[in-house]
């Protein structure tokens, strides 16, 4: 069911264009943003995950167009949502500017005369990359935010409040805009109040997961305020929208724990996918969710020293069937044309096919990357299982 809900009981389509990228982003109502690109970009893995090799300059249309119909906002974390719910976060940006901008002593207190600088940069020359705007503050002014300098710390909280919006990308790096010259006014004049907001977000964090606790709804679009996912929850059950239901093997002190069907959910006959997931995609973004529907215990390790991690610095959960079966940590190293398998291992109860069918997913994000080899490691208890899998792949 939860498979279900984000869209992995459909087989890949033959090819893929605007209608079936809109329609997987549709399902999970938010595409996470980072900025690690050991393998892929982050945003572009969850519609390879349920999709198969597509085009990401499709995607890039699609996101970065002139009026496109996705906003970068802080929805999950920052990430990427319809242009058409930017007044569902409203009330994020209220909390963003009561705690970071109206206080006497906050940054944007304190920088007043840089951060009108700014917007007065932005108007005058409109959208602008941060590395255009270098000399509207000095270097000294450094703050804690990455090192960035005043100006570009001025941007970002400019956008956590709304007063600029994200208007494309040039490679990874924004371009600001003020938001009334990027977002159309329809959206900007229609914020949603805090109480009918959350309760939408929590709906639609249901609809998403299908099955879900508090825990798991209120993590979806992160919010914080307990009461309120109660209220929303209580809400949603009166309407109908949420069916109070309990899942074996979900507990909490010791006793069944908590949990919703959204109404629309449907149990497929069967799922039966294989595909790599980014660790920001929402069927596994929630660790302790993901240790519930598959036990699957996972961290990312890219803040771990070498010598400490576990399965590598990068590792991708390896979804076959309907379960976690493994995890693999891949590199793409361009300059050899090559799809770099850096370690590879298994969880639990593997089907007898997880070799091969993981094989053939490297094989075609290879493909989807643009690369013409494959290398595997020897480390972790998988490599040698792919290395037989995979014929005319390397090892290192």
């Amino acid at each position: 069911m939860a498979l279900a809900a984000q869209g992995f009981d459909r087989a890949r389509p033959v090819t893929v264009g605007t209608r079936r990228l809109n329609t997987a982003l549709a399902r999970m109502g938010v595409l996470q943003i980072d900025s690690v690109n050991v393998f892929a970009r982050s945003h572009y893995m969850p519609l390879f995950s349920r999709l198969g090799a597509y085009d990401p300059a499709l995607l890039d249309r699609l996101l970065f167009s002139r009026r496109p119909p996705y906003a970068e906002s802080w929805a999950h974390v920052a990430a990427f949502i319809p242009t058409s719910d930017w007044g569902l976060l409203q009330f994020r940006r209220d909390d963003h500017r009561a705690k970071h901008s109206d206080p006497p002593d906050s940054w944007m207190a304190q920088h007043g005369a840089v951060v009108e600088r700014v917007k007065a940069e932005l108007a005058g020359r409109g959208p602008l990359r941060p590395a255009q705007l270098e000399r509207v503050a000095p270097a000294a002014a450094r703050g804690p935010w990455w090192d960035w300098d005043a100006a570009k710390t001025a941007l970002e909280h400019l956008w956590r409040i709304g007063e600029v919006a994200i208007d494309g990308r040039r490679g990874f790096e924004r371009r600001y805009g003020l938001a009334e010259d990027v977002l159309p006014a329809s959206v900007l004049t229609a914020p949603v109040p805090r109480d009918d907001a959350i309760r939408e977000l929590i709906r639609r964090a249901a609809r998403a997961y299908g099955v879900a606790t508090a825990s798991d709804l209120a993590d979806y679009f992160r919010i914080k305020d307990r009461a309120r996912v109660v209220a929303s929850i209580r809400d949603l059950e009166d309407s109908g929208d949420l069916l109070p239901v309990t899942v074996d093997g979900w507990t909490s002190a010791g006793r069944p724990a908590k949990a919703w069907l959204h109404r629309d959910a449907a149990i497929p006959r069967s799922v039966d996918v294989a595909a790599l997931l980014t660790p920001f995609d929402p069927m596994v973004w929630f660790r302790d969710r993901a240790e519930r529907l598959f036990g699957f215990s996972y961290r990312i390790e890219i803040y771990t020293p070498a010598p400490l991690r576990r399965h590598g610095y990068y590792s991708l959960p390896v979804l076959i069937g309907d379960d976690v079966v493994g995890r693999v940590d891949l590199k793409a190293d361009r300059a050899a044309s090559t799809l770099l398998v850096q370690s590879a291992w298994w969880e639990h109860g593997r089907p007898a096919d997880a070799a091969p069918r993981l094989a053939a997913e490297l094989e075609e994000a290879a493909r989807w990357r643009g690369l013409a080899h494959i290398s595997v490691s020897r480390w972790g208890d998988a490599t040698d299982d792919l290395a037989a899998a995979l014929p005319r792949a390397a090892r290192h």
